[in-house]
């Protein structure tokens, strides 16, 4: 593998190819408008799409130029020949009228400079790492993960020379130092740099934090700042309950199919941060694919004008059933950042966190057959894996999505056969409570 460290993520010069200006966020005597005024049409121009209130959906697979002069400074600009990037669209590998708008508005909401939207979060977190890295590198990343990024890490950059290094959620700035000074060996031994620090927070599913700001301090003591990003999932708090690059995150990482997406129709992921990093990543979007759809663009439009209504209810309902569920005789614990119980994890979310969200861990008194029990009994909350949609969803993680995580490493990140993952959705919280008062009587 080619030798990629002197840039940014690996970089290859291929600027952004755009249709438009990225646009000026507008504002009304000096006040600038918040994000869920802007979603209602940032980066959308009607007069391109014959008056249309909303965007239409461009279903199209190349662009026609106006002329092959134009065609050739647009390939110019895609292939880094020319600094500056595309003067217009393309091809729909590269970008589209529904991407780059909901690109545009994605980054409104981390208060990022720039945004890439992918077709399912995995490809999104795939895309960046493989970015980052070259043969001999070592990633250090937090535990636990969604089980699919922590699989990729341990199993598929392995295959290409790549290792990690893995610390607890909450651990402490002694303990990052501990953890990036192992890193740093290894990285030397091997040949290699330390090019990404990923990060998951809240901790999928225990919904344990990380110090992002803590693992800031301990990278820039240990690290170029400039060569080895702080990338996060913020999927279970984001865009609404935390704002990472508030506080030393460089790259936020999102399942769109989440809360952003919110109605459990549809896949999608992205990636937001500085320009520097995100066209980095670009370049290899450009070249492998995985850029979302127009038509899944098109429904994140849709949904990101309603995103902070959705999550505000949801997360109203879940302080009103975590309240119920903690008197509940047959529950032996929550993981609910409502209510913690540790001081070092309680720190960390006062400094980070806007809320407690609606996605939390219940400790049912019993194992895995009397979560089997309260998961068969539910009426009004699915069976199903995912999160952050309209509807309540329930499942039983150490079975399930976290099944390929070895037993040993389930035990470790506290992922117990006693545990189901709970996601609450914008039902009528009453319901809500009786379906879990009644599921919790099978037990």
């Amino acid at each position: 593998m080619a030798d990629n460290h002197d840039d940014p993520l690996n970089a290859v010069d291929t600027p952004t190819p755009r249709r438009k200006p990225k646009p000026e966020v507008p504002s009304i005597g000096g006040r600038e408008l918040k994000p869920s005024t802007l979603m209602m049409g940032l980066g959308y121009d009607a007069s391109l799409s014959e008056g249309s209130l909303k965007p239409p959906i461009f279903l199209t697979s190349t662009f026609a130029f106006e002329n092959a002069a134009a065609g050739k400074r647009h390939f110019e600009g895609i292939t880094g020949k020319r600094p500056g990037g595309a003067e217009g669209l393309v091809y729909s590998r590269f970008n589209g009228p529904n991407q780059e708008i909901l690109e545009d508005r994605l980054a409104v909401w981390d208060g990022a400079e720039d945004a890439l939207c992918f077709s399912s979060g995995m490809t999104a977190i795939a895309v960046l790492i493989l970015a980052a890295c070259n043969a001999g590198d070592v990633i250090v990343h937090s535990g636990p993960l969604y089980a699919a990024s922590e699989g990729f890490v341990a199993k598929v950059m392995a295959k290409y020379g790549v290792t990690y290094v893995a610390f607890p959620a909450g651990a402490s700035r002694e303990e990052l130092d501990a953890v990036m000074k192992k890193a740093k060996a290894m990285a030397e031994e091997q040949g290699g740099e330390v090019p990404l620090i990923y990060l998951e927070s809240p901790g999928n599913p225990t919904n344990a934090l990380v110090d992002i700001e803590a693992v800031r301090d301990a990278r820039d003591a240990h690290f170029d700042a400039d060569r080895c990003p702080i990338a996060i999932d913020n999927t279970f708090l984001g865009p609404l309950w935390q704002k990472p690059l508030d506080h030393g995150a460089d790259l936020v990482v999102y399942s769109l199919t989440k809360y952003v997406g919110g109605h459990s129709d549809l896949v999608a992921g992205s990636v937001s941060g500085d320009k520097k990093w995100i066209d980095a990543i670009r370049a290899l979007r450009n070249t492998m694919g995985g850029i979302a759809d127009p038509n899944t663009a098109w429904m994140l439009l849709r949904s990101l004008e309603t995103v902070e209504l959705r999550m505000q209810r949801a997360g109203e309902n879940a302080a009103k059933v975590c309240a119920f569920l903690k008197a509940h005789p047959k529950v032996e614990g929550l993981g609910y950042l409502g209510m913690i119980e540790n001081a070092r994890q309680q720190d960390i979310y006062d400094r980070h966190c806007l809320g407690a969200g609606s996605t939390f861990s219940l400790f049912i008194k019993g194992g895995e057959a009397e979560c089997f029990r309260f998961l068969d009994a539910l009426q009004v909350a699915k069976l199903a894996v995912s999160l952050g949609g309209t509807e309540t969803l329930a499942s039983h993680p150490a079975s399930m999505t976290h099944l390929s995580v070895p037993e040993g490493r389930r035990a470790e990140l506290g992922i117990a056969d006693n545990l189901v993952r709970i996601s609450i959705g914008i039902e009528d919280p009453d319901d809500l409570i009786a379906d879990f008062e009644q599921a919790l009587e099978a037990v």
